[in-house]
């Protein structure tokens, strides 16, 4: 529960925290629609508080047409009725913090959907209309303006602009969307801009809400004069030909973020920014220095290969970057826009995150990606910092790597012109029970993207209480990630391990991944220990294959 509800002594909660991502449309269903609402997230909290997490961040649930997944925004101040009520959402938050659960609510700055009131009142009004300049209009470019006023291409496949028809009828200005036709950029040096997103701030704090997720939150402010880029960013932002792209990580979002910070420092209790920023994680630390954001996820981690010597360079860049600011490392391997690690890792070749799986694409091995998944998911919880869990992969839930083409929603289907499948399979309704309805995620057969027959067997009922179960693991690791303090400890390498081993001591554990398909032996270098967790069958001198063990040591 918050500091502010309780009266407590603030005590940094979100420096170790584990929060769960809830993806609302595909959590519960209470009103038997096949789409995920706010009373059925309501339903089923207490799976969240025996999980044993600190917290839960809500994907957008705001009134949008949904044309990218609820993050196309009409109105940051309300709730789609297809999620419920402001009424609902408030309950929500009530019986979290009665839970001790804290509540995350999903901001969505760069843009909004071009059903939000303001970019409405932009096209009726016309160009060099004050209602334009809270956007990005620009002429088009030669003879007749018929072409973008620049190179940029969208996020989503296809050009960054799109040409609108003036209030007259004739062809006229572009606007910029770095995503989605239906979204259109904000333009962050418009006052305008700054003082109503200080308002939605404040309108989901007096509802008790504990922070936000910063959707895009590096591409707020675009370099002087939109200067030519050609390519496409997909995954961690890199320099190219020694040039950073013009769209992101822009000095100016520094002001933007302190002055956030300064209306959340102006509330009672701890309430914290998270960033999503596909940057490097020397880039990511300046968004986490003092007086801007709390967390940042670290997506670098999550596209690091499962090879030992990649995770090791990885971890120790993260962790340095990090720490020269006095941020806290924020790991995190599955969410709403990549495939599910427990696919990702089903593969020995490289895999492109972006580009989704099809039925007609080669298919993970599903055995062998579970195995990688728990094994990377305890060597997550044993690094000192914070995590963040995706809905389901407590259960080792899979990609529907086989979902049939007519049911895709996500807009990069479409626009990469059925070359790129997207992230729907990701974002597969939730499975509570095996023998119910939809698997218990309502209580009809209807469901909003259709569940593989074989997730059944992964569904809650299936896993509570069963020892070696991947929910039983995921509580368990919880539970002693917090009883051991890894959270809040220090990172010490463990020397002279085997070739694909990664091995660390944090405070009284040794954590120890064999991230090879063989199985390994470690003498008696831990004779004195004792196995506290593991990922497979581990012990003190032998980790199996594609496993992590965590060593209590003696002394």
């Amino acid at each position: 529960m918050n500091a502010a509800a309780t009266g407590a002594t603030p005590t940094e909660w979100w420096r170790d925290a584990v929060i769960y991502q809830v993806y609302p449309r595909s959590f519960a269903d209470a009103n038997g629609d096949g789409e995920g609402d706010l009373p059925g997230i309501t339903s089923r909290l207490e799976h969240l508080a025996s999980l044993g997490v600190d917290a839960l961040w809500l994907s957008p649930f705001y009134p949008s047409p949904q044309k990218d997944g609820g993050y196309d925004v009409a109105d940051y101040r309300d709730v789609d009725p297809r999620f419920g009520t402001l009424a609902d959402a408030e309950a929500l938050v009530a019986r979290a913090h009665e839970l001790n659960l804290r509540v995350i609510v999903d901001l969505v700055p760069n843009h909004c959907s071009w059903d939000h009131a303001d970019f409405k009142a932009a096209l009726a009004a016309g160009p060099g209309s004050p209602e334009r300049e809270k956007f990005i209009f620009r002429d088009g470019t030669g003879a007749d303006g018929s072409l973008p006023p620049n190179d940029w291409q969208s996020m989503f496949h296809g050009p960054a602009w799109t040409r609108v028809t003036e209030p007259d009828g004739t062809q006229g200005q572009w606007y910029l969307h770095l995503f989605d036709p239906s979204q259109p950029d904000w333009n962050w040096d418009n006052p305008a801009v700054r003082d109503d997103f200080d308002a939605t701030l404040r309108f989901w704090l007096d509802r008790g809400v504990d922070g936000f997720r910063v959707d895009v939150c590096d591409a707020l402010v675009k370099a002087p004069g939109l200067p030519s880029w050609p390519h496409l960013n997909l995954g961690v932002v890199r320099p190219i030909d020694g040039k950073f792209p013009p769209m992101w990580d822009q000095e100016g979002i520094h002001e933007i973020f302190r002055r956030w910070r300064g209306v959340l420092d102006s509330y009672e209790g701890e309430r914290i920014l998270c960033a999503e920023a596909w940057l490097m994680p020397d880039r990511i630390a300046r968004i986490t220095r003092p007086g801007e954001m709390h967390q940042a996820f670290n997506f670098a981690y999550l596209e690091t290969k499962w090879r030992a010597e990649d995770l090791r360079a990885t971890i120790d860049t993260s962790l340095a970057a990090n720490g020269a600011v006095g941020a806290p490392t924020t790991w995190v391997l599955s969410n709403h826009d990549v495939i599910r690690h427990a696919s990702r890792f089903g593969f020995d070749a490289d895999l492109e995150l972006q580009d989704g799986i099809g039925a007609d694409d080669p298919q993970p091995d599903r055995e062998l990606g579970l195995r990688r998944a728990r094994a990377a998911t305890l060597l997550m919880l044993g690094l000192p910092g914070a995590a963040y869990l995706y809905q389901g992969e407590e259960l080792g839930l899979p990609e529907h790597t086989e979902l049939p083409d007519e049911f895709r929603e996500d807009p990069t289907w479409e626009r990469s012109g059925h070359t790129v499948r997207g992230r729907d399979g990701c974002r597969i309704p939730m499975p509570w029970e095996k023998d119910a309805r939809a698997f218990g995620f309502g209580d009809t057969d209807t469901t909003w993207l259709p569940q593989p027959d074989y997730y059944g067997d992964y569904a809650v009922d299936q896993q509570s209480g069963r020892d070696g179960s991947t929910l039983e693991l995921y509580r368990a690791a919880l539970v002693q990630r917090r009883e051991l303090g890894l959270g809040g400890g220090e990172l010490e390498w463990l020397p002279d391990l085997p070739e694909g081993v990664l091995g660390f001591r944090n405070g009284s554990v040794a954590v120890v991944a064999n991230t090879t398909r063989e199985d390994v032996e470690l003498g008696d270098r831990f004779a004195d220990a004792t196995v506290a967790l593991a990922s497979g069958v581990g012990s003190p001198r032998l980790v199996p294959a594609d496993t992590t063990v965590w060593l209590r040591l003696a002394g």
